[in-house]
């Protein structure tokens, strides 16, 4: 089983570790760089990507996981998580910095502010998904080695690069495991 680590700087920690569980992984919170790197893969939650960026800088973690997301890591980031693996972020604060991995440029909440956040059903894959958004971002360019998996309303909301893959919405907050399930499977693919 493999073992996957949700970083615990902030953010839908709890959810996440429970989403892991119930899709066929050992999961644990990881806060400090040798917790990480005695994972098999790592979830970046939902939260807020400029306080992931300032707490990761604090804990010395910025250089560190760009590195191990650059040489194969598999990485699941959801919201916020999409923001910290994306190359490009538009409407970031000053100077904030991303882990990125991902060839793509998403804008930071987009979809709107906290009061503007939502639940509603999209496609990904071909199938219906429930999906919360909660001052969501969406992928403005994805780069062609991106595989697009899912859209709302012509906005990319769910992609894959590699051992990457990031959703604009957060689905640890629905009992709906497959996203999950995905992440396990490419944990245990690169393993």
């Amino acid at each position: 089983m493999p073992v996957i680590g949700v970083l615990a700087l902030q953010g839908d920690v709890r959810e996440h570790l429970r989403a892991l569980e119930e899709a066929g992984a050992t999961a644990r919170p990881a806060r400090r760089l040798s917790e990480i790197e005695a994972c098999d893969g790592l979830v970046i939650p939902g939260g807020e990507s400029t306080t992931l960026w300032r707490l990761a800088t604090a804990f010395e973690l910025m250089d560190p996981l760009r590195k191990l997301i650059a040489c194969g890591l598999p990485a699941f980031g959801s919201c916020a998580g999409m923001n910290m693996l994306a190359d490009r972020l538009v409407d970031g604060v000053e100077g904030q910095q991303t882990f990125g991995g991902i060839d793509m440029t998403v804008r930071r909440n987009a979809f709107g502010r906290q009061v503007d956040s939502f639940e509603r059903q999209v496609t990904l894959d071909d199938e219906p998904f429930r999906a919360v958004f909660i001052r969501a971002p969406w992928v403005e360019q994805a780069g062609p080695r991106i595989c697009v998996l899912g859209e709302d309303d012509g906005r990319i909301i769910a992609v894959r690069q590699g051992a990457l893959l990031a959703t604009a919405f957060h689905p640890e907050l629905t009992p709906d495991r497959r996203i999950h399930e995905l992440f396990v499977s490419m944990v245990k693919g690169t393993s």
